[in-house]
Protein backbone atom coordinates (compact mmCIF):
# COMPACT_ATOMS: atom_id res chain seq x y z
CA UNK A 1 0.00 0.00 0.00
CA UNK A 2 1.59 3.28 -1.14
CA UNK A 3 1.12 6.61 1.09
CA UNK A 4 1.64 10.06 0.03
CA UNK A 5 -0.15 12.35 2.33
CA UNK A 6 -3.61 11.18 2.72
CA UNK A 7 -3.49 9.28 -0.44
CA UNK A 8 -3.63 5.24 0.16
CA UNK A 9 -2.85 3.65 -2.83
CA UNK A 10 -4.33 0.30 -2.41
CA UNK A 11 -1.70 -2.72 -4.09
CA UNK A 12 -3.32 -6.22 -3.42
CA UNK A 13 -3.20 -8.10 -6.35
CA UNK A 14 -6.44 -9.23 -6.05
CA UNK A 15 -7.56 -5.86 -5.88
CA UNK A 16 -5.57 -4.97 -9.00
CA UNK A 17 -6.30 -7.82 -11.27
CA UNK A 18 -9.90 -7.15 -10.73
CA UNK A 19 -9.62 -3.23 -11.74
CA UNK A 20 -8.11 -4.70 -14.91
CA UNK A 21 -11.12 -6.94 -15.92
CA UNK A 22 -13.49 -3.56 -14.80
CA UNK A 23 -11.56 -1.69 -17.55
CA UNK A 24 -11.95 -4.11 -20.05
CA UNK A 25 -14.66 -2.31 -22.79
CA UNK A 26 -16.00 -5.85 -23.34
CA UNK A 27 -16.60 -6.48 -19.58
CA UNK A 28 -20.91 -6.72 -19.90
CA UNK A 29 -23.26 -4.89 -16.78
CA UNK A 30 -23.65 -7.95 -14.98
CA UNK A 31 -20.07 -8.89 -13.92
CA UNK A 32 -19.56 -5.26 -14.12
CA UNK A 33 -21.53 -4.65 -11.00
CA UNK A 34 -20.03 -7.78 -9.63
CA UNK A 35 -16.66 -6.83 -9.57
CA UNK A 36 -17.66 -3.20 -8.28
CA UNK A 37 -18.92 -4.93 -5.39
CA UNK A 38 -15.92 -7.19 -5.14
CA UNK A 39 -13.37 -4.12 -5.37
CA UNK A 40 -15.62 -2.50 -2.67
CA UNK A 41 -15.21 -4.95 -0.55
CA UNK A 42 -11.37 -5.36 -0.38
CA UNK A 43 -10.98 -1.75 -0.15
CA UNK A 44 -13.47 -1.69 2.89
CA UNK A 45 -11.22 -3.69 4.57
CA UNK A 46 -8.23 -1.28 4.00
CA UNK A 47 -10.40 1.57 4.73
CA UNK A 48 -11.12 0.33 8.14
CA UNK A 49 -8.16 -0.88 9.67
CA UNK A 50 -7.69 2.10 12.23
CA UNK A 51 -10.95 1.27 13.90
CA UNK A 52 -11.11 1.74 17.49
CA UNK A 53 -11.46 -1.41 19.32
CA UNK A 54 -12.84 -2.11 23.19
CA UNK A 55 -12.61 -5.27 24.93
CA UNK A 56 -15.79 -7.69 25.56
CA UNK A 57 -16.66 -10.49 27.32
CA UNK A 58 -17.97 -13.86 25.33
CA UNK A 59 -18.96 -16.90 26.69
CA UNK A 60 -18.00 -19.43 24.40
CA UNK A 61 -19.47 -22.96 24.46
CA UNK A 62 -16.36 -23.70 26.77
CA UNK A 63 -15.90 -20.74 28.85
CA UNK A 64 -15.51 -16.89 29.37
CA UNK A 65 -13.67 -14.95 26.24
CA UNK A 66 -12.15 -11.62 26.93
CA UNK A 67 -11.92 -10.36 23.26
CA UNK A 68 -12.88 -7.78 20.81
CA UNK A 69 -15.44 -5.42 18.90
CA UNK A 70 -15.55 -2.31 17.41
CA UNK A 71 -16.28 0.66 19.36
CA UNK A 72 -17.03 3.15 16.51
CA UNK A 73 -20.28 3.63 14.62
CA UNK A 74 -19.53 3.96 10.48
CA UNK A 75 -22.21 5.32 7.99
CA UNK A 76 -21.17 4.70 4.29
CA UNK A 77 -22.39 7.27 1.99
CA UNK A 78 -22.34 6.62 -2.15
CA UNK A 79 -22.18 9.50 -3.90
CA UNK A 80 -24.90 8.89 -7.09
CA UNK A 81 -24.91 7.16 -9.47
CA UNK A 82 -21.68 5.47 -9.59
CA UNK A 83 -20.74 5.22 -5.88
CA UNK A 84 -23.99 3.54 -5.38
CA UNK A 85 -22.12 0.10 -7.13
CA UNK A 86 -19.59 0.02 -4.03
CA UNK A 87 -22.33 0.34 -1.44
CA UNK A 88 -22.94 -3.40 -1.49
CA UNK A 89 -19.35 -4.42 -0.96
CA UNK A 90 -19.01 -2.62 1.82
CA UNK A 91 -22.10 -2.88 3.56
CA UNK A 92 -21.31 -6.99 3.21
CA UNK A 93 -18.14 -6.69 5.57
CA UNK A 94 -19.60 -3.59 7.86
CA UNK A 95 -23.54 -4.68 7.85
CA UNK A 96 -24.09 -2.44 11.11
CA UNK A 97 -23.24 0.48 9.21
CA UNK A 98 -26.28 2.95 8.26
CA UNK A 99 -26.29 4.55 4.29
CA UNK A 100 -26.68 7.88 3.59
CA UNK A 101 -27.01 9.14 0.05
CA UNK A 102 -26.11 12.09 -2.55
CA UNK A 103 -26.98 12.62 -5.34
CA UNK A 104 -25.02 15.35 -7.91
CA UNK A 105 -24.99 16.02 -11.51
CA UNK A 106 -22.38 17.19 -13.21
CA UNK A 107 -22.20 19.45 -16.12
CA UNK A 108 -20.13 19.49 -19.57
CA UNK A 109 -17.65 21.98 -17.78
CA UNK A 110 -17.43 19.61 -14.43
CA UNK A 111 -19.51 22.13 -12.29
CA UNK A 112 -22.00 20.15 -10.07
CA UNK A 113 -25.73 20.35 -9.00
CA UNK A 114 -26.95 18.34 -5.85
CA UNK A 115 -30.37 16.77 -6.33
CA UNK A 116 -31.12 14.45 -3.68
CA UNK A 117 -29.66 14.14 -0.59
CA UNK A 118 -30.66 11.86 2.35
CA UNK A 119 -28.66 11.01 5.44
CA UNK A 120 -28.78 9.07 8.66
CA UNK A 121 -30.26 11.36 11.75
CA UNK A 122 -27.11 10.41 13.84
CA UNK A 123 -24.89 11.04 10.94
CA UNK A 124 -22.33 13.71 13.09
CA UNK A 125 -21.88 10.61 15.44
CA UNK A 126 -20.18 8.24 12.68
CA UNK A 127 -17.36 7.56 10.78
CA UNK A 128 -18.50 8.26 7.15
CA UNK A 129 -16.94 6.65 4.23
CA UNK A 130 -17.65 8.26 1.05
CA UNK A 131 -17.88 5.75 -2.31
CA UNK A 132 -17.79 6.92 -5.83
CA UNK A 133 -16.13 4.80 -8.17
CA UNK A 134 -14.07 7.68 -10.08
CA UNK A 135 -12.73 10.65 -8.59
CA UNK A 136 -12.12 12.80 -11.65
CA UNK A 137 -12.23 16.40 -11.35
CA UNK A 138 -13.16 16.14 -7.41
CA UNK A 139 -15.65 18.22 -7.91
CA UNK A 140 -18.42 15.75 -6.85
CA UNK A 141 -16.01 14.26 -4.24
CA UNK A 142 -15.72 18.02 -2.94
CA UNK A 143 -19.12 18.93 -2.74
CA UNK A 144 -20.60 15.56 -0.73
CA UNK A 145 -18.10 16.15 2.01
CA UNK A 146 -19.00 19.42 2.13
CA UNK A 147 -22.50 18.64 2.87
CA UNK A 148 -21.49 15.82 5.26
CA UNK A 149 -19.22 18.75 7.16
CA UNK A 150 -22.40 20.92 7.33
CA UNK A 151 -24.10 18.15 8.90
CA UNK A 152 -21.40 17.66 11.55
CA UNK A 153 -19.46 14.63 10.43
CA UNK A 154 -15.91 15.25 11.56
CA UNK A 155 -14.33 12.17 10.50
CA UNK A 156 -14.52 11.04 6.90
CA UNK A 157 -12.69 9.15 4.23
CA UNK A 158 -12.80 9.01 0.46
CA UNK A 159 -12.66 5.80 -1.45
CA UNK A 160 -12.82 4.98 -5.40
CA UNK A 161 -11.56 2.59 -7.61
CA UNK A 162 -9.86 4.92 -10.01
CA UNK A 163 -8.45 8.62 -9.31
CA UNK A 164 -5.95 10.99 -11.22
CA UNK A 165 -4.17 13.85 -10.16
CA UNK A 166 -6.51 16.44 -11.00
CA UNK A 167 -8.85 14.93 -8.59
CA UNK A 168 -6.84 14.19 -5.64
CA UNK A 169 -5.75 17.87 -5.78
CA UNK A 170 -8.86 19.61 -5.94
CA UNK A 171 -10.01 17.48 -3.28
CA UNK A 172 -6.80 17.62 -1.26
CA UNK A 173 -7.12 22.05 -1.80
CA UNK A 174 -10.66 21.66 -0.33
CA UNK A 175 -10.28 18.98 2.49
CA UNK A 176 -6.96 18.45 3.27
CA UNK A 177 -8.08 16.08 6.21
CA UNK A 178 -10.19 13.51 4.72
CA UNK A 179 -7.91 10.36 3.81
CA UNK A 180 -8.61 8.89 -0.02
CA UNK A 181 -8.24 5.32 -0.34
CA UNK A 182 -7.98 4.44 -4.32
CA UNK A 183 -7.27 1.38 -6.18
CA UNK A 184 -4.73 3.00 -9.36
CA UNK A 185 -3.89 6.94 -10.03
CA UNK A 186 -4.13 7.44 -13.41
CA UNK A 187 -2.87 9.44 -15.94
CA UNK A 188 -5.48 12.49 -16.07
CA UNK A 189 -7.95 13.67 -17.66
CA UNK A 190 -9.74 13.90 -21.15
CA UNK A 191 -11.05 17.37 -22.49
CA UNK A 192 -14.30 15.79 -21.49
CA UNK A 193 -13.24 15.00 -18.34
CA UNK A 194 -13.29 11.48 -18.39
CA UNK A 195 -10.26 9.71 -16.72
CA UNK A 196 -7.41 8.64 -18.77
CA UNK A 197 -7.26 5.32 -19.66
CA UNK A 198 -9.77 5.48 -17.16
CA UNK A 199 -12.73 2.76 -17.46
CA UNK A 200 -15.32 4.61 -19.34
CA UNK A 201 -18.61 6.25 -17.34
CA UNK A 202 -18.73 4.47 -14.33
CA UNK A 203 -22.18 5.11 -14.22
CA UNK A 204 -23.96 4.16 -17.53
CA UNK A 205 -21.41 0.63 -17.18
CA UNK A 206 -23.03 0.11 -13.82
CA UNK A 207 -26.12 0.03 -14.65
CA UNK A 208 -26.28 -0.55 -18.41
CA UNK A 209 -27.71 3.38 -19.67
CA UNK A 210 -25.11 3.35 -22.40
Amino acid sequence: MQNRSNLKILEHPLLQHKISLLRDKNTHSKEFRELVSEISMLMTYEATRDLPLKEVQVETPIAIAKTKVVSKKLALVPILRAGLGMSDGAITLIPAAKVGHIGLCRDGKGNVTEYYCKLPVDIAERDVIVTDLLLATGNSASAAISKLKESGCKSIKFMCAVACPEGLKALNDSHPDVTVFCGVMDDGLTDDLYITPGLGDGGDRIFGTK
